[in-house]
């Protein structure tokens, strides 16, 4: 950006000319013709010329964004127009808050500066540097959208806090020589086309007044742009992808730098406390179940078993981004999931699943608190997360050996952090011994190398004499897709290889765990963290929350097919139905297999809803919702506003959010 450091022509000569006034103008060259570049003849000449550079090359990669995934999103001429009208907006904004430094030291500089003749090279130099960042951001948004199907927001943040991770992924994704090449030789072209322009700016000075003026301008600018542009411009359509296309990478991504807890009473929809935990109460009331307190604000309620306690071990393996739409169960046809397909015809199998968020925290989350997904960063990434009530808290108190095994490093997502302090012995990579660990990537040890850990894992415990209650979380099926060549897929070829193997080894694990003599008293539970995208055409997609959750114990289980709707935080209270516990819940989720209608809450960073059999209710920032009808294909329609929907779903996200700020989702004293 600092392209507008500036010096007199090479051969000496100044670029003035009169004009017929009398007054003194630049001209273009020594022959005296004008210069055609008039508009960046000014010492912030540089600054506007990069500007232009920015604004067309940010409009460029929104038309390609469009072309390669907006249309097949539902994206039409419309809503295009909509997003690029918009879309300028912030591309503007996000230029004068970049340029503001630059603005400061060009009105700052002495008149000597700009008449030092190596200046050309310097300016040129600055701007090729500027203009190689700018190629490198717009290319990095292509590829985080090629993953997540959104612009940079809180999962971007993330990676700048776990850069051991986020940079072997992206060294054994990506060909990352060619792709700085081709930037540099792009940056290059850039400025060999545009340097007329640059040496315009490089060849005038301003009056003090004049200086003034513009050095002003572009640093008021900024502020004003950070007051009057804000993020919720950019939602112009009912389709969450047209959203996407509008806003600024860069501008997203330092929105969700300053925003990533966001306070459920501030952004909300909210009603009387009291009101929306009575709601909340009589929404999660059942048969077995009785409130131990008139508080209407308090959710602890004794759950009482049909018969005696069943103390079964339990292993849950949470399947990395295993979307239900890759399982021939649900119809898939390339045959990639040959054992998890044969599992679901052994297994109860629920069919209707939903994860509560779009990322690997989110799921864990659900699992070990069943709590919904509130705005903003999952908990696994908040102060005070420890001490909270848990599964791991029900099991222990009953003399489970509890655990989480995983095969990278704990240290992601604070996963080691938030599980040992809620109750959890950890296993990581580091814990594996060298002779355990056959292929790694950047994310970790494959999960071949994880079963057989866990295997070990449940075999000591199983020794000590104690039940045990294990989360296992697996990371073969992630980018960069690369795994042992144990299938007939090339390894580092996609998705769809890191899909089969991942199930590969999931048969490979079953097969071993039926010699154990735990097996037959063991309940083993295979959900997906998340699904493998969650772009789609509305703010909350549905159908891209869609995932599958088996629990299979063929001695213990008879085999059958769930159809109700089920969240991720269905699962602890579910376990404890199938073991017959009696005791204190503060629980979210309900037991799917004893209760009656289904919700599941739905979360993806700002946006969160509720979803029932045929509507989904979203809630949004400065206080507003939409309501969505959601057919049996899961397509979604914008339809009235519905008010038992939405107090419902003000009850659940409303007393959540209580509860995690008043720090009252602790354990409970169990019988």
């Amino acid at each position: 950006m600092f392209a507008a450091a500036i010096a007199r022509r090479e051969d000496g000569g100044y670029y003035k000319t009169t004009s017929k006034g009398g007054g003194e103008t630049c001209a273009g060259g020594a022959d005296g013709q004008e210069n055609p570049v008039k508009i960046f003849r000014s010492r912030f000449g540089g600054l506007y010329l990069f500007g232009a550079v920015f604004v067309a090359a940010s409009f460029l990669l929104r038309m390609a964004l469009w072309a390669h995934w907006g249309r097949g999103m539902g994206v039409g001429a419309a809503d295009l127009a909509k997003a690029t009208v918009v879309g300028l907006l912030f591309d503007v904004a996000t230029f004068l808050c970049l340029a503001a430094p630059a603005s400061l030291i060009l009105l700052v500089l002495p008149d000597r500066a700009f008449r030092w003749r190596p200046g050309r090279y310097v300016a040129a130099f600055f701007y090729f540097v500027s203009v190689f960042v700018l190629l490198f951001d717009l290319t990095a948004e292509w590829l985080f959208w090629d993953e997540l199907g959104v612009r940079f927001n809180f999962v971007a943040v993330d990676y700048l806090v776990y850069t051991q991770e986020v940079l072997g992924n992206i060294r054994e994704s990506y060909p990352l020589a060619a792709i700085f090449a081709g930037i540099a030789a792009a940056a290059a072209l850039t400025v060999l086309l545009t340097r007329k322009a640059l040496w315009s700016a490089t060849e005038s000075t301003d009056s003090l007044g004049r200086r003034l003026l513009a050095g002003g301008i572009l640093l008021l600018a900024p502020a004003m742009s950070l007051l009057l542009v804000d993020q919720s411009l950019a939602n112009v359509s009912a389709n969450a992808c047209t959203n996407e296309l509008a806003k600024n990478g860069l501008y997203s991504f330092v929105t969700a730098l300053r925003g990533n807890v966001l306070e459920y009473d501030q952004f909300y929809i909210t009603g009387d406390p009291a009101s929306a935990f009575t709601r909340l109460r009589g929404l999660l009331k059942t048969d077995n179940s009785r409130y131990l307190s008139q508080d209407p604000m308090d959710i602890t309620r004794q759950m009482t078993a049909p018969g005696p306690e069943e103390r079964h071990n339990v292993l849950i393996v949470v399947l990395e981004s295993m979307s239900a739409e890759y399982l021939g169960a649900f119809g898939a046809q390339e045959n990639l999931t040959p054992n998890l397909d044969a599992l679901a015809k052994e297994s109860l199998f629920f069919r209707r699943c939903y994860a509560t968020g779009t990322r690997t925290d989110r799921g864990l989350e659900a699992v070990a608190l069943s709590i919904p997904p509130t705005p903003g960063r999952s908990i696994l990434k908040r102060p005070g997360n420890a001490g909270m009530f848990s599964i791991g808290q029900i099991f222990r108190q009953r003399g489970y050996v509890t655990k989480f095994i995983y095969s990278g490093s704990n240290r992601f997502d604070d996963m080691g952090g938030f599980f040992k302090g809620n109750g959890f012995g950890t296993i990581e990579q580091s814990n594996f011994a060298a002779n355990e660990i056959t292929f790694t990537n950047a994310w970790g040890a494959c999960d071949e190398d994880l079963y057989r850990r866990t295997l070990k894992e449940c075999d000591k415990s199983f020794a000590s004499g104690r039940p045990f209650m294990s989360v296992v979380m697996t990371t073969s099926n992630h980018r960069p897709f690369t795994y042992p060549q144990k299938i007939d897929i090339p390894s580092g070829s996609g998705r769809q290889g890191a899909v089969k193997y991942a199930d590969f080894a999931i048969g490979q694990f079953i097969q071993q765990a039926r010699t154990r003599p735990w097996f037959g008293d063991t309940l083993i539970v295979f959900l997906a963290d998340h699904c493998a995208s969650s772009a789609g055409r509305t703010q909350v997609p549905a159908d891209k929350y869609h995932i599958p959750l088996l629990i299979y114990a063929p001695e213990l289980v008879k085999p059958a097919q769930v159809d109700k709707l089920t969240s991720q935080i269905d699962l602890a209270p579910t376990l404890m139905g199938l073991l017959h516990f009696t005791y204190q819940s503060r629980f979210f989720g309900r037991d799917v297999l004893a209760d009656g209608q289904g919700r599941a809450p739905l979360g993806i960073y700002q946006e969160v809803g509720l979803l029932t059999d045929d509507k989904l209710e979203v809630l949004l920032p400065k206080k507003r919702s939409i309501t969505f009808s959601v057919g049996p294909d899961g397509e979604q329609h914008v339809i009235a506003p519905d008010e038992g929907l939405l107090g419902d779903a003000v009850a659940y996200y409303q007393s959540a959010a209580y509860l995690l700020k008043q720090h009252l989702y602790t354990p409970t004293s169990q019988p």
